[in-house]
Order: C-alpha cells, then sequence, then structure tokens
C-alpha cells in the first residue's frame, strides 16, 4: 500500500532531513511512526501527502510513484490519504457537518450523499447528534473526532495522523488509538505519528524509528 525505497529529503541549507529511508506497509496494516523532535517524522508525512517531494528515492502510494505524479494528479491521490492533525485544524466558523462534509463538497458529491457520508463518519467516531454544533464548543477530545471523521468521510485507503493525540489526557489518548485500531480492522492502513512511547508500545502494532532522519528500527 505504502513504500518508501531509500529516500532521502534535502532542504537547501539544512542538508538531509531524511536519509535513505525504506520501509513497506501492507494495505491494512497500522503502524507508529517516532523519534526525537527533528528526527523528520513531519517530513516523511508530508511525502506521502505530495506537500513535499523526495529528493531522492521513491515514494509509492497503491503503486503509484508520488515523486513522477504530474501536478493536475495530486488532488486525486491526497484523496487516498486521510490526514489528521495534533491541531485538529477545524473551521471555527463552519459546523462540525460542515467541516467533516468539506472533502466531499470539494470532490463534488451531490447533498443527499454528503449527508448519508457525514452521518456514518459521524457515529462511527461517537459524534452523532452533534452534526449543528460548533467547534469552539467541544472538547479537545470531541474536536480531534472531527478531524478523524473529516479524515475518513470519503473512505480513504490510508490515514496519516500526525500527533493526533498530543493534547489530549492519557484515557483520550487510549480512546482514539482505539478508534484507529477500528479503521485497520477494516482494511484501512493507517499510519501514525507519535510521541507518546508509553501509549504505543501497549499497542501491539509496528513501530517505525527515525534517529536524525534515519530509520534505526521498524
Amino acid at each position: 500500500m505504502l513504500k518508501f525505497d531509500n529516500v532521502s529529503m534535502r532542504y537547501p541549507g539544512a542538508g538531509d532531513v531524511l536519509r535513505n529511508v525504506s520501509f513497506h506497509l501492507e494495505r491494512g496494516e497500522m503502524a507508529f511512526l517516532t523519534g526525537h523532535s527533528g528526527a523528520g517524522k513531519s517530513t516523511l508525512l508530508k511525502l506521502i501527502a505530495v506537500i513535499e517531494r523526495c529528493s531522492r528515492g521513491q515514494v509509492l502510494l497503491d503503486g503509484e510513484n508520488l515523486n513522477q505524479a504530474k501536478d493536475r494528479r495530486i488532488p486525486f491521490i491526497r484523496r487516498k490519504v486521510g490526514l489528521i492533525f495534533q491541531d485538529y485544524k477545524l473551521l471555527q466558523d463552519r459546523t462540525v457537518f460542515d467541516n467533516v462534509a468539506l472533502p466531499l463538497v470539494i470532490a463534488g458529491y451531490g447533498t443527499h450523499e454528503v449527508a448519508r457520508r457525514v452521518r456514518a463518519a459521524l457515529d462511527k467516531v461517537g459524534l452523532k447528534g452533534k452534526e449543528r454544533k460548533y467547534p469552539a464548543v467541544l472538547s479537545g477530545g470531541e474536536q480531534q473526532r472531527v478531524g478523524i471523521a473529516r479524515a475518513v468521510v470519503n473512505k480513504p485507503p490510508l490515514i496519516v495522523a500526525d500527533e493526533p493525540t498530543g493534547n489530549l489526557d492519557p484515557e483520550l489518548s487510549a480512546e482514539i488509538m482505539y478508534l484507529f485500531e477500528q479503521f485497520q480492522q477494516v482494511g484501512v492502513t493507517v499510519l501514525i505519528a507519535s510521541h507518546d512511547i508509553s501509549l504505543i508500545t501497549q499497542m501491539n502494532h509496528r513501530i517505525l524509528k527515525l534517529d536524525h532522519g534515519q530509520l534505526v528500527a521498524g
């Protein structure tokens, strides 16, 4: 599903942020990405979303070489990736429904299909009945659930999360990780960047560790 083949990433004046990184995630596999601050985790995730393109090597998503993708192809590639962020990135002036619906509206889905999918996604993350609430009145855990619903509403085969529990207490963090496991159990590939070693070591999933841009475990 996702393959990194000797991937390096160099920024002008900063040297290699990633160096010869290689790994392969099978369809339906869940894995954690960890490492010290500045190890290259966020850069690696940006390569998957084609926010950046690697300097050397290949990033393959569902068999497609992302480095060779034309610019007009990028929006279609991104529909295969559900992105989840630590700071939620919700639109504060839009309702929960509208936040979750956004990817479907951009993709051109009809009104009835949008409503059906949004309600199904909110039900899946435990937010049924909160469609008309605004993000500001929700707890941190609820806002993260809205972000997860938005990421999965168009049923992407890959979920990529960048420190999704970084702002949550341990109990809520465990609940969010359980949600990711539920998606993995129905065949979605999940890659989660996390500093929370105590939590991820309790879960029976592969751990990829970056150290100064190099993959040293996983």
